[in-house]
């Protein structure tokens, strides 16, 4: 993986997106679903792509939103449909395209006040709240963001009526009538004008924020974080909670600085990621540069991606922790601090988070699911509230309300931060004190995630490793424990292959987001052993690319 020398600076006017370009292309270009970059194709979440090569134009979102509306309609889904958007450039068209179809097929449809950006949380935590005690008319959502992607993409993905987001079966239904929709020209889509839409008395506007900000002392001890008089900052990176902070720092009376206000669709006052591109990724420490220059000013200071489900910490210490790290962390303390969840209450992880997350769980009693990455594998067991804490070594995560009862089913980077803050108010330490004296009694990890760019033919065949492909006994001088293509937890297909022994792991696998692969690997022996593991992972994937 070469760095980029531009990696961790201020990014130079000459990478920023033309941004009048990229939404011309929005409506000007026109796919051709004969050519597979050019279909509606959902990853681990949602539809991704950009209009500057046909992956993500009106046609799409005209296409998806009309499948979404039949898939409603067959199903019986006839609630409200909440309605978000982060801030993406391309979530503004996208966003008109959608209400322009929801309302001429006479969809509730709930579009936040003012025109607000609207996190990913902030749906998830609105459709449960509706939800709550109904059997009949039930809500759902979608949400309009690629995460914390470059500038020139765009996403839209679907909530059904649990919360989270929507799982395989559903999405590849709504995938495929999409794409049908598209090959017939859009001749199924129903569609009125935007000025008709707006005004239609089946469109609504929605105060998402207040809500949202009153509830969060029901997950999040918050009064403890007030009286610490803690000094807190965050980074909103430009992202679809920037005017979430201001309200939550109001009203439960924070010391908390916001960095940034700044809303901008080229991301300009954005340090560049490793690669040389923009990227809202706040578990990355060359995207974080600029807050963490300041870590010796807070006490804790927190960042979230573009639509605020995924966070970073940074701590004065630590500096920006690892996910793995955090994770780890937040495992100890809340199962130590949440008396009301019950004691069978489990843990969530993916299979490429890290493996101290089991030791810690072994430490405090409690059971480990292991699924494949995408947090749709947590969805049931946060909405049953038999997983009390689920995390994702991409900074993902969310746990359930101090009741014992669930909060969100979707990702939220809020309550990751504010939880952050939390532990530093009751315990007197940060999360980054607190993994450090786990690990000095459970063991040190080293860990790693390796990119490559890979085409779309290339991710299909790395989607189909197997164990057959490993011929070795061994992995970086220990005998391997288990081959595996599917996840311990629930049996459902990983999309790759992991590798274990013990005390190491590898996996690979294609991104579901991005046209990369990634090589993840861990070692509880030092660099050395790590090396070891990448460079062997790394010989597999390249036999089997060729």
């Amino acid at each position: 993986m070469n760095t980029s020398p531009l990696a961790g600076k201020t990014a130079p006017e000459s990478i920023l997106t033309n941004i009048p370009r990229l939404i011309s292309a929005y409506y000007s270009e026109k796919p051709d679903p004969s050519v597979p970059a050019h279909r509606v194709s959902f990853g681990t979440s949602g539809h991704r792509g950009s209009s500057l090569n046909h992956a993500f134009n009106e046609d799409h979102i005209l296409a998806i939103t009309q499948a979404i509306c039949i898939y409603r309609q067959k199903n019986k889904i006839d609630g409200p449909l909440f309605l978000g958007m982060d801030t993406h450039a391309l979530s503004i068209p996208a966003h008109i395209s959608a209400i322009e179809v929801l309302a001429a097929n006479g969809v509730n449809v709930m579009v936040a006040a003012n025109d607000e950006y609207t996190p990913t949380p902030a749906i998830s935590h609105a459709i449960l709240t509706y939800n709550e005690n109904r059997t009949d008319g039930q809500a759902d959502g979608i949400v309009i963001t690629p995460s914390h992607n470059p500038p020139v993409d765009g996403g839209f993905k679907y909530n059904p009526p649990h919360g989270g987001p929507a799982e395989s079966p559903i999405t590849s239904w709504i995938e495929q009538k999409a794409n049908e929709i598209l090959e017939n020209e859009l001749k199924a889509v129903r569609r009125m004008t935007y000025k008709k839409a707006s005004k239609s008395a089946t469109t609504h506007e929605h105060n998402y924020i207040d809500p949202y900000v009153a509830d969060l002392s029901q997950v999040v001890n918050m009064h403890n974080i007030r009286d610490a008089n803690l000094n807190l900052a965050v980074d909103p990176l430009g992202g679809a909670g920037v005017h979430y902070w201001g309200p939550i720092a109001e009203k439960y009376n924070l010391n908390l600085d916001i960095l940034n206000k700044s809303v901008d669709p080229t991301f300009r006052f954005m340090t560049v990621d490793w690669d040389g591109k923009i990227r809202m990724d706040p578990s990355s420490p060359y995207a974080m540069a600029g807050l963490v220059d300041l870590k010796e000013k807070y006490d804790v200071a927190f960042g979230c991606d573009t639509d605020h489900d995924r966070h970073g910490i940074v701590t004065g210490k630590s500096g920006l922790l690892q996910p793995n790290h955090f994770l780890s962390s937040c495992v100890y303390y809340l199962f130590n601090h949440r008396p009301q969840w019950s004691t069978d209450t489990m843990i969530g992880k993916t299979l490429v988070s890290s493996q101290m997350i089991d030791r810690v769980a072994k430490k405090i009693n409690r059971k480990v699911l292991e699924v494949p990455v995408g947090f749709k594998w947590f969805v049931e067991g946060m909405y049953s509230g038999s997983l009390g804490f689920v995390g994702e070594e991409s900074a993902g995560a969310s746990f359930l309300r101090t009741n014992g009862k669930v909060w969100a089913t979707d990702k939220d980077g809020i309550i990751a931060c504010l939880l952050a803050a939390e532990m530093k108010a009751v315990t007197g330490q940060d999360p980054g004190e607190i993994y450090a004296q786990l690990s000095a009694e459970l063991g040190e990890p080293v860990y790693d995630r390796v990119e490559a760019i890979a085409t779309p033919e290339q991710k299909q065949k790395l989607s189909k490793l197997s164990p057959a492909m490993i011929q070795q006994k061994e992995l970086a001088g220990e005998k391997i424990t288990d081959i595996l293509t599917n996840a311990p937890g629930n049996g459902a297909p990983i999309g790759g292959l992991k590798v274990t022994s013990k005390n190491g792991w590898f996996a690979a696998r294609p991104s579901g987001t991005e046209d990369i692969y990634k090589i993840y690997a861990e070692s509880f022996l030092g660099n050395e052993h790590l090396k070891k593991l990448i460079g062997e992972a790394q010989e597999i994937v390249d036999k089997a690319l060729k």
